[in-house]
């Protein structure tokens, strides 16, 4: 007030990770905003762009039961997730062990641990990954998938009215991605028809819209996902 100047603070946008609690339920210029840092690694403010760490990761939830006070992400702004997971009840195994582990902390009186890595051994991963052998026949392959979901007619008639519009090339660059961090993870040093596979609900579920008949006749995206894997010949 003895300056009438505003002075920047940072907000919780310039943290590493980020949780967009149901994402859903924050104003379309909330959103906005997130996206912009989502796709851009900035924030605007004003006339002025502050840039983020290079180490940015944002994971969104949404709540599938309450949609009154909810704004719902537009399908463009959807397609800057890289994947859209879809998690259901535990089974009673799981539930058995969450409630176990909700009891023993509450009685425990020790913090939980963590191993913590540096920075540098994420980006080094990072590299390893983006290093991995991807054969010719399989990188088109990866790029048949997505375009089946453009010319879906062009596969199967069925799916063709399924389908009300395809994936965005964004589909291609997070299927590839993917299908890498996955190959990665199962210890090789190429990628596999199963990566692929393995990943292809997870990437495309968010980035296909899916026609009025679809939606009708109670088919789901993941059903018309795994028919696209049907109809796609492995090489």
């Amino acid at each position: 007030q003895q300056t009438s100047e505003f002075v920047f603070e940072k907000g919780p946008l310039f943290h590493n990770l980020i949780l967009a609690d149901e994402i859903n339920r924050a104003p379309a210029k909330v959103q906005s905003a997130l996206l912009e840092a989502m796709a851009e690694r900035q924030v605007t403010v004003g006339k002025n762009t502050y840039p983020l760490s290079d180490l940015f990761m944002v994971m969104a939830t949404q709540n599938p039961l309450e949609q009154e006070g909810t704004y719902p992400l537009p399908e463009a702004q959807l397609d800057r997730f890289l994947l859209h997971l879809s998690i259901d009840y535990p089974g009673a195994e799981h539930e058995l062990d969450i409630l176990r582990l909700t009891r023993g902390e509450a009685i425990s009186d020790k913090q939980a641990t963590t191993q913590q890595i540096s920075q540098s051994e994420l980006f080094a991963a990072r590299k390893a990954i983006l290093g991995l052998y991807l054969a010719e026949p399989l990188e088109k392959y990866l790029v048949q998938l997505i375009v089946a979901t453009r010319e879906a007619s062009e596969l199967d008639e069925q799916l063709g009215r399924w389908i009300e519009y395809g994936a965005s090339p964004r589909a291609t660059i997070a299927l590839d991605k993917c299908a890498r961090a996955h190959a990665w993870l199962e210890g090789r040093d190429f990628v596999a028809p199963d990566d692929i596979q393995a990943v292809l609900h997870n990437v495309l579920r968010h980035r296909i819209i899916l026609s009025y008949e679809a939606q009708a006749d109670g088919i789901s995206k993941d059903d018309v996902i795994s028919r696209i894997l049907e109809l796609v010949a492995v090489p």
